[in-house]
Parts: C-alpha cells; sequence; structure tokens
C-alpha cells in the first residue's frame, strides 16, 4: 500500500523563517536550520524549503543556505525559489537534495523542465504553481510571490508542465494560504482530473481533519501545509509540531480503507 506523504513546508526570506497569509503579512518564526532539527526528530515523511523572494527580488540561488538544509536534513527535501536554469538545478541536486521545485522559472521557459527532468530524472523536478480565484470565477496562476498574473489557467498548465516530464504538480492555493481553514477542495478536484503524476497541495490546512477530508475525497498522496506544523493552540503561539504515529497510521487507513 502507498502511503500517504504529510509534509510541512517551510517558507525562507532574508534566510528567517516566516509564514504568510494569502501571501501577505510576513510573520518572522526564528531560524529555519532549528525547524529542521525538530522535524528531524518528529520523523516527518519529507520537508518543502520555498525561499519566497528570491524569484520576485532576481536574488541568486543561497547555495551556502541550501547546503545547510541538505547536511541537516535526515528526510527527502524539496527546494524551491529562484531556480531559473539547469545549471541552478545541477547546483542543488549536487548539494544532496533529492527535489527542485520550480515555478517562474518554469512557467517563462518551459522547456527548462524537460531539459532538466531529462539530466536528472523526472522525480527530481516539481512543478511549482501559485494558484489565486478570479474575480468572475475560475482560477488564474501567479507568480512572484502572487503579484503577477500570467493569465494562464492552471488546469492548462499542469498539463503543459506534465508533458514536459514534471514528475510531481505542487498546488499552492494564495487564496487559502495561512487561513488555516481547509484546502480548496474544487481546485484540486479540478487539478487531480487533468494529471496522471503525483499532485501534492498546500494551503489552508489547520487541523488534522483537513487533511482526512482531502485524503479521502481525493486519495491524494502529498498533502503540504505550513501554519499547521509552526503554530499552536487558539493563540496561534509558535511551536514547531508534526502528527504522531498513531495519527499518521489514521491517514494510512483512510487510503486503505478507500483507494
Amino acid at each position: 500500500m502507498i502511503k500517504p506523504r504529510i509534509i510541512p513546508c517551510l517558507l525562507i526570506r532574508d534566510k528567517g523563517l516566516v509564514k504568510t497569509k494569502k501571501f501577505k503579512d510576513y510573520k518572522y518564526l526564528g531560524d529555519p536550520i532549528n525547524a529542521v532539527k525538530t522535524f528531524n526528530e518528529k520523523l516527518v515523511d519529507e520537508l518543502i524549503v520555498i525561499d519566497i523572494d528570491a524569484t520576485s527580488k532576481n536574488q541568486e540561488l543561497d547555495l551556502e543556505l541550501i547546503r545547510k538544509f541538505s547536511e541537516e536534513a535526515r528526510m527527502p527535501l524539496c527546494y524551491a525559489g529562484g531556480v531559473k536554469t539547469v545549471s541552478d538545478i545541477m547546483a542543488i541536486i549536487e548539494l544532496g537534495i533529492e527535489k527542485v521545485g520550480i515555478s517562474y522559472g518554469a512557467i517563462s521557459n518551459p522547456s527548462l523542465v524537460k531539459e532538466a527532468s531529462e539530466l536528472v530524472g523526472s522525480q527530481s523536478i516539481v512543478a511549482i504553481i501559485d494558484v489565486k480565484k478570479k474575480l468572475f470565477g475560475g482560477y488564474s496562476v501567479f507568480t512572484h510571490n502572487g503579484s503577477i498574473d500570467t493569465g494562464k489557467k492552471p488546469e492548462d498548465l499542469v498539463l503543459e508542465m506534465q508533458s514536459h516530464g514534471a514528475g510531481e504538480i505542487i498546488i499552492n492555493s494564495i487564496d487559502n494560504d495561512g487561513m488555516m481553514e481547509g484546502y480548496d477542495h474544487k481546485l484540486i478536484k479540478n487539478i487531480k482530473s487533468q494529471i496522471k503524476i503525483p499532485l501534492t497541495i498546500i494551503g489552508g490546512a489547520g487541523n488534522k481533519q483537513h487533511i482526512n477530508d482531502a485524503i479521502k475525497n481525493f486519495g491524494l498522496m502529498g498533502i503540504a501545509a505550513g501554519s499547521l506544523f509552526v503554530f499552536k493552540g487558539k493563540y496561534n503561539a509558535v511551536l514547531i509540531n508534526y502528527f504522531s504515529r498513531e495519527e499518521k497510521n489514521e491517514f494510512n487507513e483512510i487510503i486503505k480503507k478507500n483507494y
């Protein structure tokens, strides 16, 4: 039986760990490396690390920081942010990172996904797509930390990324980011029906039931969350946390019974 991956997502800004709401309202949380150490102890399935300013500020990769993540993490890690070239991807892979997430770089230059997947294998190339609801219905893909509307439909873009060799799609809901009120099920349904490669969702998880619902309704193998794993309690006190072994077994049973 394939077990669902429950994945904390860490957002990096100016080398610090932050959390956002709807890609705004940045809250500084501390040292991201310390967060990785805690997640090591909690035996998380996988980790996503995104430098949220790298593209919008046209920054070069912080290879020293990426190296620190690679050396500290004892779980598979996906790194994203500011990836523009095949050389960038190779530099990240050579540091020991298992997956490289590409967002604007893939949208502006789809051949980058094709070249990279042929070079390092599709299993290491993840297309990250940030999505926002349109005023009169439907969705649009945004880049540059949610500030630029590409006008592209996510349903079309995921097919394009799949055809170019992406091994996984991460769909990030800008509207639900940090709100902790649940995932956008309509968006998930639209995307999952389009693709055959693994889909990971992020944006909106606030409790275990939100995870349960996403797994039960869609059979998703990748469930990511940010606020859920860095905040605790009704006042959102900063506390790095994760599910217990017993809770993880509950998620496994949902897949076993329904898929």
